[in-house]
C-alpha cells in the first residue's frame, strides 16, 4: 500500500514525459538548506491539482493551523512544499523530521512531517539550539532566505487558484530580508531609518534644484547682499551716505509697528532689498549668459587663430558663469535651438544632391523645391517658430518619438549600438573581479549623476552643453507597444538592484546595503561568483525556452508588445518583468570568449539573440578572460553620454590599483564597514506551450537576422590624426573623404551619406545629419580615380573638401543643419494633413552609407596621455552599429591616438553588393592613397 506522499507524487506526475529532478547545493553556512529546483515539461498540473487541493490541504497544515504560530524555525533542513502548474511539490523536511533529500522518488511521511513543523513552530517561540529562530527558504546554492508571514503554511497552505504557480514560483524565489522585517522590535528603528533617507534625498534633491535654479548666482550673494545692507544701515559709513539714505527710506516705507526697535527694522529691511537685488541679478546673468552662449563665432575660427573679440567673449562667458556648476546647473542658460531659414535649408538641400542624381532628377528636385518654397512651405516654417519659442527643443521630442518609440522593427542589430573595452589589454583574466569593479565603477558615477556631483562637460573649458540625456542612462526601459514604445524611468529609491544573466538564467541582485553604500568590490566579486556556481549547477534543471526568454525583446515591437500583453502582465511573469524595468542595468556573464575583435563586437550587439535583454537602457557584457563590453538602447540618449560613463568606468582600472596579482579585486580600506543587505535570488518563469511556441519562434528570428550581420572591425595603424593634420585637413573630414573614395572604387557610384553631428550646445539637443557626400568631395574622388592630376592640385582639391565639410558640420553643431529642419517640417505637414511630394520623396531617400565619429577623451582630469606607449593598447576601439539600409554600410570610427584609427564596419550577407571585409581593404588602400598626397616617406 503506498504512502499518502507516494500517492500525491505519483498522480501529479502520471502525466508521460513528466520529468523533474532536484538539484542540490552546498550551502555557504550550517543553517542554510540546500536548494531545491524541479523542472516538470509536462502541462496538465491544474487539473491535476485541483484533484488533490482539498488532501493536501489536509494532511499538509492541519497541525500549523492548530498551532497558531506565524514563523518557522531556523531548522537546518527545511523544504518548502511548492505546488506549480507544471512542477512537482518539494517537500520541508525539519530538524529531527524524516529526511527527504534523496531523490524525488523517495516517500513522504506527512506524519513525520507534520510533527516536524509543529515542533518548528515550537522552537520559533523558544529559540532552537539557543538561537534566534526564523523561517528559512532558499533562493540559491549560496544564500538562504529568510521569509515573514506571507509564506508560513497558514498564508499559501495551497489555496488553489488560478495564480498558484505564480505564488509557488514566488515562494521560492523569496529574497533574503533581515530579521527587522520579521515585525520584532527593530521595526520601529526602521521606519525612523526610512524617514531619515527620505528626508535627506529630499533635501539634496531641493537643494540641488535651489542650485540649479538661481545659477550662476549662488546663494552665498544673498548673504552677502543682506549683510552689507545691515552694515550700512547700522553703521552709515560717510563714503556711502548715497546708497544708505535710499536704503533708510526703503526701511521706512514697510509698514512695521511704530514700536519696532531700530536694528530688528533695519534686519527686515535688509532682508528685502536683498532678496529683490539677488533675483534681478539671479535673472540678469542668466539671460546674458543665454546671449552669450548664443554667439557661435568661436566654432568658425582656428583654435591657433583666435580673433579679440572671441576672446574679450571667452572672458565675459567665464565672469558672468561663476563659480563651478553642477550636472544641471547650465540648462536654463542654455539657448533653445533656432529654426534655420527655409530659402537656406533648401538651398543646402539641392546642393548635396548635384552629386547624386541625374541632370533630369535633379531638375524635378529643384522644381519641387520652388514649389513647396512658395507654396506650404511657408506656413510650415511659422509654425516651427511657434514651436520654438516655447519648447526646449523644436525637433527632439519628434526625434524621439517618430524615429525611435515609432519605429516597429527588432532593436537587436536595428537600434542597439556596442562598445568595446580596451583593445590588447585587460586588467585582470578573471570574470567575476572584472565585473565586480566595472559595475562599482558604473554604480560610482550613476550616484554622481543622481546627486548631480558630475561636473557639466565644457567645450573649449568654456561652453556647456547639454547635459538633460544623463538624466535616463540608467534605471531605464523601453516598454514595446503595437503602435508605439514607451520610454520608462524609474527614480533611485525605486530602482535598487541590478540584475544578472547566466546561461539562461537570470538573478536578481541588490546593490545596496542598509546604509545605502554601494556593495563594495569584494561583496560583489564574492556574488557574482556565487551567481555563476548557482547557474552552472542548475542550467539542466531549467527547460531551453526559459532559458530564452530574452529572445522576445529582439523582436519586431508590435509583435513582442502582443506577447508582453498576453503572458507577462499578470501573475509571476508580470513580476519579474518589474524587477528587470526597475533594474539598473543588466549584467551578462558569458561563458564563451570571443575569437577576436570582430568577433567580440557581433556577440557584444546581438550575442546569441537570447541573451540581451534588448529593451534595457544598458546590458554589461563580461566574457570569461576579463573582456567586456556594452550594448545600449539608443533611444533614451545619444552614444556621447552612455559613452562618457564607460570611459570614465575604463579609465579608473588604467589610473588606479584595482587589482591584486592574482587578478582578483582590491579589497576596500579598512575603516569601510558593509552592512547588511539582501542576497540575491533567481528569477523563474511561467512558461506555458503557447509562450514556448513564441520564444522558440524568436530564437529563429533573431538567429536568422545575426547571422546576415556582416561585421568587420579593423585598426588601422600605419597612421592616424597626427599624420593627417600635415595635410591641414580636418581628421575627421579627411576619413569621410576617404569614405567617398572607397565606396566610389567599390561600387562605381556616389551614395548618400549619413554622419552624426551632435547638437548638445542647445537645451534638449540631440543630433543632426551632416550630408559629407558633398559635390565638391565628388570632384575630388573622380580626379583620384581618373589619376590625371598632378599631387599638388589633388592636395589642393582634398583641401577644398575638407574645408567644406568641416563647414558642414559646424553649421549642424550650430542648429543650422537641413535633415532635422526638413524632418520637423514633415511631421508639421503630416499633423495638419497637408500632401508634400516634396518632403516625402526627401525623407524616404535610403541612407546608403552610415557613418558616425565616436567620441573620446571626455573625462576633465589629470589622466595619463594616451599617445604614449604604454597607454596605447589601453585605449578602446570604440563601438559600432548595424548598417541603416540593407544595401549599404554602417560605419563607425574612433581616433582614440596620434597613431592609430579604428573603423567598425557592418553590412548584410544577403546583400550581394556589400562586403565589409572588401570594403574596409578598399578604405585602408584609400587613406594610404590619400597620405601619398602629402606624406612623402614610404607607408610602412
Amino acid at each position: 500500500m503506498p504512502s499518502a506522499g507516494e500517492r500525491i507524487r505519483r498522480d501529479l506526475l502520471r502525466e508521460d514525459g513528466c520529468r523533474d529532478s532536484i538539484a542540490t547545493s552546498n550551502s555557504r553556512t550550517a543553517d542554510c538548506p540546500p536548494y531545491v529546483d524541479r523542472k516538470v515539461n509536462c502541462n496538465s498540473a491544474v487539473n491535476t491539482h485541483s484533484a488533490h487541493s482539498s488532501y493536501v490541504k489536509e494532511h499538509f497544515y492541519r497541525d500549523t493551523e492548530s498551532s497558531k504560530c506565524n514563523k518557522y524555525a531556523n531548522s537546518n533542513f527545511i523544504y518548502r512544499i511548492t505546488l506549480f502548474k507544471n512542477k512537482v511539490l518539494s517537500v520541508y523536511n525539519s530538524r529531527g523530521g524524516y529526511n527527504t533529500n534523496s531523490e524525488v522518488g523517495r516517500d513522504v511521511n506527512e506524519e513525520a512531517i507534520s510533527k516536524s513543523v509543529e515542533r518548528s513552530c515550537v522552537d520559533s517561540r523558544e529559540g532552537v539550539g539557543g538561537h534566534r529562530s526564523t523561517c528559512v527558504g532558499v533562493t540559491s546554492s549560496r544564500s538562504p532566505v529568510v521569509c515573514g508571514d506571507r509564506y508560513t503554511p497558514e498564508y499559501w497552505g495551497w489555496c488553489y487558484t488560478q495564480d498558484i504557480m505564480a505564488e509557488a514560483r514566488s515562494a521560492v524565489a523569496t529574497p533574503r530580508v533581515q530579521e527587522k522585517d520579521l515585525g520584532t522590535t527593530d521595526s520601529l528603528v526602521d521606519f525612523l531609518k526610512f524617514y531619515r533617507q527620505m528626508i535627506v534625498r529630499n533635501y539634496f534633491r531641493f537643494r540641488n534644484s535651489i542650485r540649479n535654479g538661481v545659477w550662476p548666482t549662488s546663494t552665498n550673494n544673498l548673504g552677502v547682499a543682506c549683510a552689507f545692507s545691515v552694515y550700512l544701515l547700522e553703521y552709515e559709513p560717510a563714503s556711502a551716505q548715497a546708497i544708505t539714505a535710499y536704503l533708510k527710506r526703503a526701511v521706512q516705507g514697510l509698514p512695521l509697528p511704530s514700536k519696532t526697535p531700530r536694528w530688528l527694522a533695519n534686519l527686515i529691511g535688509s532682508m528685502g532689498i536683498s532678496f529683490i537685488f539677488f533675483i534681478t541679478l539671479m535673472k540678469v546673468r542668466q539671460y546674458l549668459l543665454r546671449i552669450l552662449l548664443a554667439y557661435r563665432g568661436w566654432m568658425y575660427e582656428n583654435v591657433r587663430e583666435v580673433s579679440l573679440k572671441t576672446k574679450l567673449w571667452s572672458l565675459t562667458v567665464k565672469f558672468v558663469s561663476g563659480y563651478q556648476p553642477s550636472l544641471y546647473s547650465c540648462q536654463r542658460s542654455l539657448p533653445r535651438m533656432p529654426v534655420p531659414p527655409l530659402e537656406e535649408t533648401l538651398g543646402k538641400l539641392l546642393d548635396s544632391l548635384k552629386p547624386l542624381c541625374s541632370e533630369e532628377e535633379f531638375k524635378e528636385y529643384t522644381k519641387q523645391a520652388n514649389e513647396f518654397e512658395s507654396t506650404v512651405g511657408p506656413r510650415l516654417q511659422r509654425l516651427l517658430y511657434l514651436k520654438s519659442w516655447w519648447a526646449p527643443n523644436y525637433v527632439s521630442d519628434w526625434w524621439e518619438k517618430y524615429v525611435y518609440l515609432m519605429s516597429r522593427c527588432s532593436l537587436l542589430i536595428n537600434s542597439n549600438y556596442y562598445a568595446l573595452d580596451n583593445y590588447r589589454w585587460t586588467p585582470t583574466n578573471r570574470q567575476v573581479s572584472r565585473a565586480a569593479n566595472v559595475v562599482y565603477s558604473i554604480l560610482n558615477i550613476k550616484r554622481k549623476i543622481d546627486r548631480e556631483e558630475l561636473p557639466p562637460l565644457l567645450l573649449r573649458n568654456t561652453i556647456p552643453i547639454c547635459m538633460a540625456q544623463y538624466e535616463r542612462l540608467f534605471s531605464t526601459v523601453r516598454v514595446p507597444g503595437e503602435e508605439i514604445d514607451e520610454l520608462l524611468h524609474f527614480e533611485s529609491c525605486e530602482s535598487r538592484n541590478i540584475v544578472v544573466w547566466r546561461k539562461g538564467l537570470f538573478y536578481q541582485l541588490s546593490i545596496y546595503d542598509d546604509k545605502n553604500q554601494i556593495l563594495s568590490v569584494s561583496v560583489l566579486e564574492r556574488l557574482f561568483q556565487d551567481i555563476l556556481d548557482d547557474a552552472d549547477k542548475h542550467k539542466e534543471c531549467v527547460s531551453e525556452s526559459e532559458r530564452s526568454v530574452a529572445a522576445l525583446t529582439g523582436l519586431p515591437r508590435p509583435e513582442w508588445a502582443r506577447i508582453q500583453k498576453e503572458f507577462f502582465t499578470s501573475g509571476i511573469n508580470k513580476d519579474n518583468m518589474d524587477v528587470i524595468n526597475k533594474a539598473v542595468f543588466m549584467v551578462i556573464m558569458l561563458d564563451k570568449s570571443p575569437e577576436n575583435i570582430s568577433d567580440k563586437g557581433k556577440i557584444l550587439l546581438h550575442a546569441d539573440g537570447r541573451t540581451l535583454w534588448c529593451d534595457k537602457s544598458l546590458n554589461i557584457s563580461f566574457f570569461p578572460d576579463g573582456q567586456c563590453g556594452l550594448n545600449v538602447e539608443h533611444s533614451m540618449a545619444d552614444a556621447p553620454a552612455m559613452g562618457h560613463v564607460w570611459e570614465y568606468a575604463m579609465t579608473m582600472e588604467v589610473i588606479e590599483k584595482r587589482y591584486l596579482d592574482n587578478g582578483q579585486v582590491m579589497p576596500p580600506p579598512k575603516s569601510f564597514k558593509q552592512s547588511n543587505f539582501t542576497s540575491h535570488r533567481r528569477i523563474i518563469w511561467d512558461i506555458t506551450d503557447a509562450l514556448e511556441k513564441e520564444i522558440n519562434r524568436a530564437v529563429l528570428f533573431n538567429q536568422k537576422n545575426n547571422d546576415d550581420l556582416d561585421l568587420e572591425i579593423r585598426n588601422h595603424d600605419k597612421y592616424g590624426k597626427g599624420v593627417i593634420k600635415k595635410a591641414r585637413v580636418s581628421p575627421d573630414a579627411f576619413i569621410q573623404i576617404a569614405l567617398q573614395l572607397a565606396y566610389y572604387r567599390h561600387s562605381g557610384r556616389f551614395c548618400q551619406t549619413y554622419e552624426a553631428s551632435a547638437t548638445r550646445l542647445y537645451q534638449s539637443g540631440r543630433t543632426e545629419t551632416v550630408r559629407s557626400c558633398t559635390e565638391e568631395a565628388a570632384t575630388f574622388v573622380r580626379a583620384m580615380v581618373s589619376g590625371r592630376l598632378p599631387k599638388e592640385e589633388l592636395l589642393k582639391l582634398l583641401r577644398l573638401a575638407g574645408n567644406i565639410h568641416q563647414k558642414l558640420y559646424r553649421d549642424a553643431m550650430n542648429g543650422r543643419g537641413i535633415d532635422r529642419h526638413l524632418f520637423a517640417l514633415y511631421i508639421v505637414s503630416k499633423g495638419l494633413g497637408y500632401e508634400s511630394p516634396f518632403l516625402e520623396s526627401i525623407i524616404r531617400r535610403p541612407w546608403t552609407l552610415s557613418t558616425s565619429q565616436q567620441p573620446q577623451q571626455q573625462i576633465q582630469a589629470n589622466i595619463p596621455d594616451i599617445n604614449l606607449e604604454p597607454f596605447r593598447a589601453m585605449c578602446s576601439p570604440g563601438g559600432g552599429f548595424g548598417p541603416v539600409s540593407d544595401e549599404g554600410y554602417g560605419v563607425s570610427y574612433m581616433l582614440p591616438t596620434e597613431y592609430n584609427i579604428f573603423f567598425h564596419v557592418s553590412s548584410k550577407k544577403s546583400c550581394p553588393t556589400t562586403d565589409s571585409r572588401k570594403f574596409s581593404d578598399i578604405l585602408f588602400k584609400s587613406m594610404d592613397d590619400m597620405r601619398l598626397l602629402f606624406d612623402t616617406p614610404q607607408l610602412e
